[in-house]
């Protein structure tokens, strides 16, 4: 299944788009997303393991199943003052 990966704030720079499209296996889970997203694009797999990956709007775990035509969203953690 093709999965669209919408990238924020430093993923979206280090990538240098907004998005990426993702191949995947069917019931393939969030660890196997970021998996495929490090190896896809190798810039932003170093900050991968602090990212938050969103499914249809909810926080996911690893374990969690990213079902077809999901909305996924990679959320870097946030600093700020």
């Amino acid at each position: 299944m093709k999965v669209r990966v919408q990238l924020f704030a430093v993923a979206r720079q280090a990538a240098g788009q907004e998005a990426v499209e993702l191949e995947l296996p069917d019931g393939a889970t969030v660890a196997a997303l970021r998996e495929r997203l490090a190896a896809q694009v190798p810039q932003c797999s170093a900050m991968l393991s602090r990212m938050m990956i969103a499914i249809n709007a909810e926080y996911a775990a690893d374990s969690a199943v990213v079902p077809p035509e999901a909305d996924v969203a990679c959320i870097p953690p946030v600093s700020g003052g």
